[in-house]
């Protein structure tokens, strides 16, 4: 079994156990090696062949290390394709370091059993409930159904709805922020309709603001109210992570994106920001989005360069600010 002692604050947890937080070198914050819609894995007309399923993402990774990567985060969360012996396998195979994360959510993509536990009436979970639920997979192993614990997540992560935070959604939010200060490790949100609020939501909770990052900042309707500049005031960490969507009118193009870093940068942040593209190595249950790991490093980052952006600033968002972020405290 995977070491699941806890670490120093000079390391961050990964599939294979605690690694010096130094020795991540690039790290793409934001990515799904394997995503199952849940349900899907029984259905009769997908194939879940893990060897096909190792070989497909075996070489995707590879193509990430060959391009100068060294660490990625899946963020699938507990119930959507996380597979703990198989990450393990893909680690050792191709020397990427894998991050692994527990949490979950929006509500629409819960279980009945974690919305409507046995009470009358049905009342959703408490954040409190939530918290020991995620605490338990970074201090005891992530679970692999069900009675096996293995590698310690290194993250946790959640979504509110995207019409606006549900009570439910509050509970995960607040029950990823309790893990954090109960374990050390940071909190990723993806917002609903109110970024700002969302991350009030993570905050009120006592978590300093340093341990957040808030994804999808790279939305039209964020971009376009400031708000990446507003989380990076706060003090958390601006995720672009749908780098390389450039057809989804929702979304920042490739050059908005670039001529949103470069705006950050020269505004003081660079120390806040994190690139990912949200790529999905293999997809069963819904639709594919077969955008290579390695696009971050391989074409956004030299195109950002190309228009200005410095070495260092370069290798501050590729390197420190996600090593930051991951290491333990």
């Amino acid at each position: 079994m995977t070491d699941t002692t806890t670490p120093t604050n000079t390391t961050v947890n990964t599939v294979l156990g605690p690694v010096p937080a130094d020795e991540l070198g690039v790290v793409s914050v934001h990515e799904a090696l394997l995503s199952v819609v849940p349900g899907a894995e029984h259905a009769y007309d997908i194939s879940m062949d893990r060897a096909e399923i190792f070989e497909i993402l075996a070489a995707k990774l590879t193509d990430f290390r060959e391009n100068g990567g060294k660490t990625i985060v899946d963020s699938t969360g507990m119930f959507h394709g996380r597979d703990v012996r198989l990450y393990e396998a893909l680690s050792r195979s191709t020397g990427v370091h894998i991050v692994a994360s527990t949490g979950m959510g929006p509500e629409e993509m819960l279980g009945g059993y974690f919305l409507t536990p046995q009470t009358n009436p049905p009342t959703p979970w408490p954040a409190e409930k939530f918290a020991d639920l995620f605490t338990k997979e970074v201090t005891e192993g992530m679970v692999v159904p069900r009675v096996e614990r293995r590698g310690a997540a290194g993250i946790v992560t959640t979504t509110a709805t995207r019409e606006g935070m549900t009570p439910t959604d509050e509970s995960l939010f607040r029950g990823a922020a309790r893990t954090a200060l109960n374990t050390g490790v940071p909190v990723s949100i993806r917002f609903g309709k109110d970024a700002l609020g969302d991350l009030g939501v993570v905050l009120e909770e006592q978590l300093p603001a340093d341990r957040v990052v808030v994804g999808g900042l790279d939305r039209k309707d964020a971009a376009a109210a400031g708000v990446p500049f507003e989380v990076a005031e706060g003090g958390a960490f601006v995720a672009l992570d749908h780098v390389g969507l450039n057809d989804d009118d929702a979304y920042l193009t490739d050059r908005e994106r670039a001529s949103l870093v470069l705006e950050l940068v020269k505004a003081g942040h660079g120390d806040r920001i994190l690139l990912s593209s949200s790529a999905v190595g293999v997809a069963k249950g819904h639709a594919d989005y077969d955008l290579p790991f390695s696009y971050v490093i391989s074409t956004f980052m030299p195109f950002v360069k190309s228009l200005g952006l410095a070495d260092d600033d370069a290798r501050r968002i590729l390197v420190d600010n996600p090593r930051d972020l991951l290491t333990l405290r």
